[in-house]
């Protein structure tokens, strides 16, 4: 038994000598050019530090990634580490028993070494971290600062004023505001943003919670100022046939001059037009509400069906370092979550003091609700964009389905 014994040894010894120590499969989202250029030199700097350790890297259109995770996570075939999004959406699978916690490598006291103790909710399921955070950003009205002065219009900080400048942009022969609503999302954020500025946090959150009926008056008052902008022309009339990166292409020619988007707008945006992209904040409408934003974090999870644990812990902890996140920042422009990295850029600067003067912040709509009613409330949002007079209707049937999945 011992001979035996010592030669097992000595293959397993042979086995990490000649770089078969372990296998690693990885499922990422980031299938947009630049997020999968950053995505394969991570895999580079992984392999250098980690060259035992076989990697399967497999990268999967933002859309298409939504889909298929709700079929990898149950099976047998499940990812080692994959990406995702903190918040409800994380929870959801946690409350399924299909991710394993990250508590012996982030919980408790482990946690204040990486990140802010805020992000810490965002990323636990009964007391438990769940979710890695990799990076964050902020949502803002992103405009053509070139259009805006040919206008004569300056930076909107009321909603009066930002009504004004769409009316003078629709004159001016721009169409003011674009939109692809073909992936529901887009809409959302403005059901966010105009529920945060007529109602403030804490009732929105009741909304997210399905405590808050959707033909209420609260959501009728949000709805009527998302009509102003709607029944006066001032979206583009084929939103719903375009993708968020179709009608930023609206963007890009000219043809448009804002768009409500997240930071992750300026991967798309071309270099020689960089200059010419800025962002400015949500619009006041109510001046004695506190000013609250959208910040979602994204970041990575241990499915509890991925064969090779220990090479997915490394993963986790190369992922949280510094060096690593600072890497992520830099070449993406996004905001670490890792707390010793600065902002890389005077673009993500902006956004950071933004965020850090804010009253408060939500991850976003599809992130933080249930996810069947996310994606009614969703659909319910574009056809609103597209028959805003059956507001009402629509309004009542996403209440029939808030009582049916809430209580």
């Amino acid at each position: 038994m011992k001979i035996k014994a010592l030669i097992l040894t000595a293959l397993i010894v042979t086995l990490v000598a000649f770089g078969f120590a372990g296998k690693l499969v990885i499922n990422s989202y980031n299938g947009d050019p630049e997020p999968r250029r950053v995505t394969n030199l991570l895999l580079e700097m992984f392999n250098e530090q980690y060259p035992d350790i076989e990697v399967e890297l497999n990268i999967f259109a933002h859309e298409d990634f939504k889909t298929l995770i709700r079929t990898w996570l149950p099976s047998d075939d499940a990812p080692d580490v994959a990406q995702w999004f903190a918040g409800e959406r994380m929870r959801y699978f946690a409350d399924k028993g299909l991710l394993e916690s990250m508590d012996d490598i982030l919980g408790g006291e482990k946690w204040n070494e990486f990140f802010p103790e805020a992000f810490r909710s965002a990323c636990s399921y009964d007391g438990e971290v769940y979710f890695l955070p990799e990076s964050w950003y902020w949502w803002g009205v992103y405009y053509r600062p070139s259009i805006f002065a040919e206008v004569g219009i300056e930076v909107p900080e009321t909603w009066d004023e930002f009504v004004a400048a769409c009316e003078a942009l629709k004159v001016a022969g721009y169409n003011p505001i674009t939109i692809g609503t073909k992936y529901l999302w887009t809409a959302a954020a403005w059901f966010d943003l105009l529920n945060m500025r007529v109602n403030g946090l804490d009732k929105y959150i009741e909304v997210l919670d399905g405590k808050v009926p959707y033909n209420s008056d609260e959501i009728k008052e949000t709805m009527e100022y998302w009509a102003v902008l709607v029944e006066n022309g001032y979206f583009n009339d084929d939103a719903s046939a375009l993708t968020w990166q179709e009608a930023l292409q609206r963007m890009i020619t000219g043809d448009s001059a804002m768009y409500l988007m997240g930071q992750f707008i300026a991967d798309s945006f071309p270099d020689d037009l960089e200059d010419d992209l800025d962002f400015f904040r949500f619009p006041v409408i109510k001046e004695d509400m506190g000013l609250y934003e959208e910040t979602p974090i994204d970041g990575w999870m241990l499915p509890k069906n991925g064969k090779n644990k220990e090479e997915a812990k490394i993963w986790m902890e190369f992922i949280s370092s510094k060096e690593v996140q600072s890497f992520i920042a830099s070449e993406l422009g996004r905001l670490a979550a890792n707390k010793d990295v600065p902002a890389p850029n005077a673009h993500a600067q902006k956004g950071l003091d933004m965020i850090m003067e804010s009253d408060g912040v939500i991850g976003f709509y599809d992130r933080d609700t249930n996810p069947e009613m996310a994606n009614k409330g969703m659909n319910g949002f574009v056809q609103f964009m597209m028959y805003p007079e059956m507001l009402d209707q629509i309004l009542d049937s996403l209440e029939n389905d808030r009582k049916r999945i809430y209580e």
